[in-house]
């Protein structure tokens, strides 16, 4: 079971895919782990770390991937390095299909099997396996921190020989475990927390670590644990309703996201404006959008005095626990691809169904088929091959 681990590609990446207290997990369990030379050198894990754990180290991509059954990265191959890898490779990372076409074109070409970490049931038996929330537990506590770095205030409280100082009003929309991270954070550090969430199941959520919930009236609870998509009517009278407290706060953090959409802009323009002098928005959505209407992605912008941070790939800012968080996700969810010393995946398994875009070359998932203008050819019977039968529908990201 020859396991490869490339290093990452995208540009700012620090994280890598597995961490060698891991690589010596998965080396007695029978896995041959080859890693890529300086792959984990970002996230301080040294080559030398990982041979001490039994991984071979590569000094290229043509040594990496000669005979390599199983790719296990952060972020989807490139189209260079997918068409590198061997005929019916398995790979897994974060991939969605809209923004991945041609490297899961190549990866069909080669009759790939291409399994997403963004695609992982929402089910208590994956939950070991669930790399989007471990993840979104980094992102949320780095929002936490930025925003104290940001403001131009204390966060908690201070009493004075010179007087009170009053603590910081902190907005954290989307309470999903970003949001909850983060309004943990902004609570150690001190300050006054709300939350608004369009899920009811949030408002316990976040109360539970101390926030006020902002209740608007407006639900949208989805499957699966994540929230719908608001309508055009809800979406605007959603904004109207929060304008008001934005206003009122001294940081704004968002992180709310719909799979496989466009963040929502809950926070126009004009009410950034509105804020008072020298307060923050924290934006954890800007790479899928933002869910500020003044974000840019990656950059600090200041709008009238409001400073607005656009946070690209934040867990890249935290590689050394985010490294270790996704490695044990990815040891948990190999345990279904390599067993009894043989890679074979366990295609009975509603997990590997669920988070299977390409299976040998074929379209599995219905969104990687629209993104590749192929066939869509369901894993259909849970002991048989793909393309026979009906979907089991395509679960959330």
């Amino acid at each position: 079971m020859l396991l490869a681990v490339p290093a990452e590609t995208r540009r700012g990446e620090r994280r890598v895919a597995l961490v060698p207290d891991i690589v010596q997990r998965l080396v007695a369990q029978g896995w041959e782990v080859r890693i890529q030379s300086g792959a984990g050198a970002s996230a301080f894990f040294e080559d030398d770390a990982y041979r001490g754990a039994g991984a071979t180290v590569a000094p290229d991509p043509a040594a990496l991937y000669a005979g390599a059954e199983v790719v296990v990265s952060v972020n989807p191959p490139d189209a260079e390095q997918a068409a590198a890898m061997p005929e019916g490779i398995i790979t897994l990372s974060f991939v969605q299909p809209a923004t991945s076409v041609e490297p899961l074109r190549a990866l069909a070409s080669k009759r790939g099997t291409v399994l997403s970490f963004d695609f992982v049931p929402r089910i208590s038996r994956a939950q070991s396996m669930d790399a989007l929330s471990s993840q979104a537990t980094v992102s949320g506590y780095r929002a936490g921190l930025l925003a104290a770095e940001h403001l131009a205030k204390f966060f908690p409280m201070f009493m004075t020989a010179a007087g009170t100082v009053p603590p910081a009003k902190v907005l954290v929309m989307g309470v999903g475990v970003a949001g909850l991270q983060a309004i943990a954070t902004a609570r150690r550090l001190g300050a006054v927390v709300r939350a608004y969430d369009v899920r009811v199941a949030a408002k316990e959520e976040a109360e539970s670590l101390g926030a006020t919930f902002v209740d608007l009236g407006i639900s949208a609870e989805g499957t699966g644990g994540y929230a719908r998509e608001l309508s055009p009517e809800e979406l605007a009278r959603q904004q109207e309703a929060l304008a008001k407290v934005v206003t009122e706060s001294d940081v704004v953090i968002t992180t709310a996201s719909v799979p496989g959409r466009r963040a929502p802009v809950l926070v126009k323009g004009d009410v950034v404006r509105a804020m008072g002098p020298g307060s923050v928005v924290i934006d954890l959505a800007a790479d899928n959008g933002g869910n500020c209407e003044a974000t840019v992605a990656g950059e600090v912008i200041d709008v009238e005095g409001t400073t607005v941070v656009g946070v690209a790939n934040p867990p890249s800012a935290m590689p050394n626990h985010a490294s270790l968080l996704y490695a044990r996700n990815v040891s948990n969810l190999l345990a279904l691809v390599g067993r009894d010393g043989a890679v074979d995946p366990d295609w009975a398994d509603e997990i590997l169904i669920g988070c299977c875009l390409l299976r040998d070359g074929k379209a599995t998932q219905a969104a990687t088929a629209e993104a590749l203008g192929a066939p869509h050819e369901p894993i259909a019977d849970r002991s048989g091959p793909a393309g026979s039968g009906p979907a089991p529908g395509d679960a959330p990201s």
